[in-house]
């Protein structure tokens, strides 16, 4: 079922795009589309831990699998991509973003 919703962004893996803090109106269950922003369920990392959802690019279909997508990171110096986690299956891609609504918090003073 896809369904509208929100999302905030957390860290600095899609600076300059995405600041932490901006809020995404997103489509849940949503398929990705090539140059769109997802919702993605990267892989556990390499102690079998899950990672935290993330957002991220779609960049691509992997060449060895056009079923599986590829999905990048804007700031190559933060953060985990398919470079690093290789492609992700279908299931992995939770949401299309639709919009992004700058959201900036100001230091307190």
């Amino acid at each position: 079922m896809i369904r509208p919703g929100l999302a905030r962004v957390v860290g600095a893996s899609m600076e300059p795009t995405l600041h932490e803090g901006d809020l995404l109106l997103v489509l849940w269950g949503a398929g990705a589309h090539v140059g769109s922003l997802a919702i993605v369920q990267l892989p556990r990392d390499e102690h079998g831990a899950p990672r935290p959802v993330s957002v991220k690019r779609v960049t691509g279909v992997d060449p060895a699998d056009p079923r599986r997508w590829w999905v990048a990171r804007d700031n190559p110096s933060v953060g985990v991509d398919s470079w690093l986690v290789g492609s992700l299956p279908p299931e992995a891609v939770l949401a299309r973003v639709l919009l992004r609504i700058p959201c900036r918090r100001a230091p307190f003073t």
